[in-house]
């Protein structure tokens, strides 16, 4: 280990403990995962002083979810948050706010999701919001132009539609009286939804005038026939306003026959008007997205992949000048192998803030827009938002291992201080865990990191939680998730071990691209050689009792793990995992995922079977937990009743938890408990440990 990373490790260790915790802190439960605050979109005022932000709360009886705003001083030390809007049973969320100081936000107060616009007064109080529009079609998002004097406004509706939600978005000429869905074009369903054909996300620039929108709007989508933003998990980042406002530029994908096999995203140029669409980046056939421009109009500033086909390759940060040619372009972080994740102007314009994943942790750095150097600005944890000041200070959102997200103001001179504690009561009852890095040498013998994470001051041994992270080209890192969370699985009594093995990001393009058609070579030789390090490096882990747990690739590996490595667990947990590469690969929706790491389609492939864990059953004996969601069309939820069905059948313990109404991840709060309970008890009854319910009961 480097002496820079152990002292980032050191300083990890230092910052991620929050809060002081009660005497009488417990393990962390189910129901705090799904319960804790979440924050979402953050915006400064013009003036640098108030941050306004989204926080999403859920009922402990009910489960229930809303969100509501909140106001901070960012200059004060220990600032109370002020709500903004108090609208009982409503939600509140994506503030943005315009030069004047007032704030626009999206609410659903009136009965659907519309634009809204509160006055804040020189005292900085909240004066009453008023409805800023009142369309046919819910609002998904919006961006502000620079002046505030316009928007640009998205949502789902017909591609036929003139104007933003008019009478026939959303329907669809029916054949007859039957309920069926007709297509001669892929994509059928995407994500978790069923396409409707005609209807894509659509962008449209409206007037604003004393707080509210005026006309019918212009769409900017000119002839393009796509979603902007992308889907299924594009937004704001995608869209930017042209300074003098002329015009707005937005990424969109083609929607066509070959678009599950296209990750050709590019950027659209266009006048506010919705005239002279232009494609910015038709050169490169391969993705192009997150375009920002320097506050003078000068630059634009966008991410972009070399490889037609893989949407795991590095997004280098490009500049391009105005009125030059696509080939002029700069590739600034050309020499920097990392993948930038956002992109921000600092406001002198001389540098770019942005994020990327960087060996388990996601920092933000400052990239010089003349040299291309890099500069690390934040140590561990997770960083999302970045929002540079004029004082040279930074205000951005992180999480880890130990705590949801919140608000920090990293200082110039590399200060930082917490803004938010919106967890903090809950926190503080709450044990810490311990984390230890470690690193160990893999396949190839090269260099691959893990993490240990236990309760904090555990007493005698413990059994291993071995998680296995999906992808794969992902990490389980220094961030917090109310899904996977390394935290409340050591909560309760276990050592949880993760390694980033070979695919995985933040350690060079390199290392990301050597997975590609080696899903079950090089990765499970990493975990073997990890699951072997941990144990030397803390010996209060029993490797006699473990169990392992995966989600999508991570899936698959428990699978693959079952067949090759059957001898090792004393139980599996596998969520959505591909227990048939050749089904999987006629049925999931991205082609292009499963094309690209194993080397075209099915039939073309030279050894389509090498990796296929169906392959393998006859080894099985390590008793299974299978969890799926029905909605689930990345992996469809097959890929679980399958394996379920041969454990049956072969007397192997087993047991399958469906979800009707999840998908590919489990979100809702009951369902997220009711996951984590099964899971917590599949693991007790194969590794002996007393669960919480059993302890409540004594």
């Amino acid at each position: 280990m480097t002496d820079f990373l152990k002292t980032l490790t050191g300083l990890l260790l230092a910052s991620t403990v929050l809060a002081p915790t009660f005497a009488s802190a417990r393990p962390m439960s189910a129901e705090d995962l799904a319960t804790l605050k979440r924050m979402g979109s953050v915006a400064v005022s013009p003036d640098e002083k108030w941050a306004a932000y989204d926080v999403t709360e859920t009922d402990p009886e009910s489960y229930e979810r809303s969100s509501a705003l909140y106001l901070v001083n960012v200059d004060a030390n220990n600032a109370a948050p002020v709500r903004i809007v108090d609208k009982a049973g409503k939600s509140e969320h994506s503030p943005a706010f315009a030069p004047d100081g007032s704030l626009y936000y999206l609410s659903d107060a009136s009965g659907s999701e519309q634009l809204w616009h509160a006055d804040i007064s020189s005292d900085n109080n909240i004066e009453e919001p008023v409805q800023a529009s009142d369309l046919k079609t819910d609002i998904a998002g919006f961006k502000l132009s620079p002046s505030g004097e316009k928007v640009a406004l998205w949502g789902d509706m017909a591609r036929d539609c003139p104007t933003f939600g008019c009478e026939q978005s959303g329907n669809r000429a029916e054949p007859g009286p039957g309920t069926g869905r007709e297509y001669d074009e892929l994509f059928i369903r995407h994500w978790s939804s069923w396409e409707t054909p005609g209807n894509y996300s659509r962008l449209f620039a409206f007037d604003l005038k004393d707080g509210k929108i005026v006309g019918e709007g212009a769409a900017l989508d000119g002839d393009l026939i796509g979603d902007s933003p992308s889907k299924p998990f594009g937004g704001g980042e995608e869209i930017s306003w042209v300074p003098s406002e002329e015009g707005v530029f937005f990424t969109l994908r083609i929607a066509d026959r070959n678009e599950p096999k296209s990750t050709n995203l590019d950027i659209y140029g266009t006048m506010a008007n919705g005239e002279e669409t232009v494609n910015f980046t038709a050169a490169n056939k391969a993705t192009d997205t997150l375009p920002t421009f320097s506050s003078d109009g000068e630059w634009l500033a966008w991410a972009a992949m070399k490889r037609p086909g893989y949407e795991s390759d590095r997004l280098v940060v490009k500049l391009r000048s105005k009125g030059s040619d696509e080939s002029d372009a700069i590739a600034l972080t050309k020499d920097w192998d990392r993948s930038v994740g956002s992109i921000v102007w600092t406001p002198d314009d001389k540098k770019l803030i942005v994020t990327a994943q960087d060996v388990l942790d996601h920092p933000a750095y400052a990239v010089d827009v003349k040299t291309g150097n890099v500069e690390r600005l934040t140590a561990g944890g997770n960083v999302g938002t970045t929002i540079p000041l004029r004082d040279g200070s930074l205000i951005y959102t992180m999480n880890s291992l130990q705590a949801p997200t919140d608000l920090y103001r990293r200082t110039a001179d590399g200060t930082v201080r917490q803004l938010t504690n919106i967890n903090g009561h809950k926190l503080q009852e709450i044990n810490p865990v311990e984390i230890q890095r470690f690193d160990f040498s893999g396949a190839k013998g090269e260099q691959v990191w893990g993490q240990i994470i236990k309760p904090q001051g555990a007493s005698g041994k413990l059994p291993m939680a071995f998680l296995v992270h999906g992808g794969p080209q992902g990490s389980f890192g220094n961030s917090w998730s109310s899904r996977w969370n390394p935290k409340v699985m050591a909560s309760q009594g276990y050592a949880v071990v993760t390694v980033d093995f070979h695919g995985s990001a933040g350690y060079g393009q390199e290392f990301t691209d050597s997975i590609n058609q080696d899903w079950g070579g090089k990765p499970l030789e990493d975990l073997k050689k990890g699951y072997a390090a941990a144990l030397k490096i803390d010996l209060q882990i029993d490797g006699e009792r473990s169990c392992a747990l995966g989600g999508s690739y991570g899936g698959y590996m428990m699978n693959w793990i079952a067949g090759n490595w059957p001898d090792r667990f004393d139980c599996l947990v596998n969520h959505a995992g591909i227990f048939d590469l050749r089904s999987f690969a006629f049925s999931t929706e991205e082609l292009w995922f499963d094309q690209w790491d194993h080397n075209g389609p099915w039939w073309k492939r030279a050894d389509p079977e090498k990796w296929n864990p169906i392959n393998k059953i006859e080894n099985w004996r390590t008793p299974t937990l299978f969890v799926h969601g029905e909605k689930d069309f990345r992996i469809p939820y097959t890929q679980s009743i399958m394996p379920f069905t041969y454990a049956q059948e072969m007397g192997i313990p087993s047991k399958l938890l469906i979800f009707p109404d999840e998908n590919h991840w489990v979100l809702k709060g009951k369902n997220s408990v009711q996951w984590h309970r099964n899971i917590f008890d599949w693991m007790a009854k194969w590794t002996s440990v007393e669960t919480e319910s059993e302890s409540k009961a004594k």
